[in-house]
């Protein structure tokens, strides 16, 4: 049965979810709350398709098959979709070297484009190894999210290099603080390890918050305009978090020989944090949501 989720954590990241049975075929009637959805009701204001193939379960010739399948069907509705596909499960015995999980994205890679080539489509689709032990799946739902954002992206982008560049941060990403989703992060190229500690470092910072920052009437949330924290880890590296707004959150990476001025740092991030709030106006918001 379809399962439809709404996802709406803070004014940016507001969008629902499709969740299709594996075997679901689109040319299939599929009923929800005892409407009969058509295929032009299903993808006419999708933004995104995202489908999982399970890469344990070689060969993919059924799975290849139905994402063929959807991937004409839904592009015949609606050209401007976005067409991603996870490659999940890339662990365990089948998948203990990075060249078994590039193998398996090839693999499926060319055969994908081979049928779509067959039938003289020009359709480009976004590959993500994915899996539920690290942080891949974020990483690779972050990745289409931001694709479904509007044209300010580049904007934020460009501010967060600004902001690299002055403070010598190694690596800065803005997070949802709800869903760990990052918005945006420079144009430095991302690596798990970054990903993962400036992650984690928004649940370390939220529960510390939830045992000592919050009032004893109960007054007050766990992450609020005065969120902030600093750590220095033993390899020689700082790891800074600063409140953004309610509901985002900058985290920075840098080398401690980079951060003997944290008041310069503040200072930069304040003019950082007023820039981002200049260009998701509320006006922009309310865009978002529609």
């Amino acid at each position: 049965t379809l399962d439809i989720k709404f996802i709406a954590n803070n004014e940016l990241v507001q969008f629902q979810v499709w969740d299709f049975p594996g075997d679901f075929e689109f040319k299939d009637e599929i009923e929800f709350n005892g409407q009969t959805l058509t295929e032009s009701q299903i993808f006419d204001n999708c933004g995104a398709l995202v489908f999982v193939i399970d890469a344990q379960l070689d060969p993919y010739d059924e799975a290849l098959a139905r994402l063929h399948d959807a991937v004409v069907c839904a592009h015949k509705y609606n050209p401007n979709i976005c067409f991603e596909v996870f490659i999940h499960k890339v662990d365990g015995e089948l998948f203990l070297s990075d060249e078994h999980r590039i193998e398996c994205q090839r693999d499926i890679h060319e055969q994908i484009y081979g049928e779509l080539k067959d039938r003289k489509l020009d359709i480009q689709l976004g590959f993500h190894l994915t899996s539920v032990y690290d942080h891949s799946i974020f990483e690779a739902v972050s990745k289409v999210v931001q694709k479904l954002i509007p044209l300010k992206l580049p904007t934020v982008v460009n501010l967060m290099d600004n902001l690299v560049a002055y403070c010598n941060i190694e690596k800065a990403f803005l997070f949802d603080v709800v869903s760990k989703i990052y918005i945006a992060t420079d144009s430095n190229p991302v690596d798990m390890q970054s990903y993962e500690l400036c992650s984690d470092m928004i649940d370390v910072v939220i529960d510390v918050s939830c045992i000592y920052g919050v009032r004893e009437d109960g007054d007050g949330l766990a992450y609020d305009h005065k969120s902030s924290s600093v750590m220095q880890l033993n390899n020689g590296m700082v790891l800074y978090l600063r409140e953004v707004s309610n509901y985002l959150a900058l985290v920075c990476l840098l080398r401690s020989n980079n951060f003997k001025n944290q008041g310069l740092m503040d200072y930069n991030v304040v003019c950082f944090k007023n820039s981002i709030l200049d260009v998701f106006s509320k006006s922009d918001l309310k865009q978002v949501q529609q």
